[in-house]
């Protein structure tokens, strides 16, 4: 068994479209238009990753219960650092300055950042951040504490 896809509640469509679209590069393959039901179905080299669903009318509250955080893994610290770059020109908020690993002594690690409703997000490479510290040594940084 392997995970799916993830359904995410945005509070507007278009809007998470272009995020989406313009940071974790996914591609728009199906789309609700009626006013009452709008969704979008997202997908990378033709497997459905995200379905965005108009369903919210406040930003995502990590005081409820349900997701903690969506996580994106590719291949190199270079696809992570070019994702920061593109995020920090849309003006996303970071949890962390830069690319920080996975905790102390991790080879893996990323960027860990929240979409346009609040969702928190993390686009990570699995090696290249060895022997680079941890900003807090006693929890995963993918905690965002």
């Amino acid at each position: 068994m392997q995970t799916g896809h993830v359904g995410l509640n945005v509070t507007d469509l278009t809007r998470s479209i272009a995020f989406y679209r313009e940071v974790i590069g996914l591609e728009l393959t199906g789309e609700g238009t009626e006013a009452d039901r709008r969704f979008a179905f997202l997908s990378l080299d033709g497997k459905l990753l995200v379905t965005l669903w108009q369903q919210s009318k406040e930003r995502f509250d990590t005081g409820t219960a349900g997701l903690h955080h969506l996580s994106f893994q590719v291949d190199s610290l270079d696809e992570v650092r070019a994702a920061e770059t593109r995020l920090r020109e849309l003006g996303a908020e970071f949890a962390y300055d830069g690319v920080v690993p996975h905790g102390e002594g991790a080879g893996s690690g990323g960027i860990f950042f929240t979409d346009p409703d609040g969702i928190r997000l993390e686009i990570y490479a699995p090696a290249g951040l060895e022997g680079t510290p941890a900003p807090v040594a006693a929890a995963p940084t993918c905690g965002f504490f």
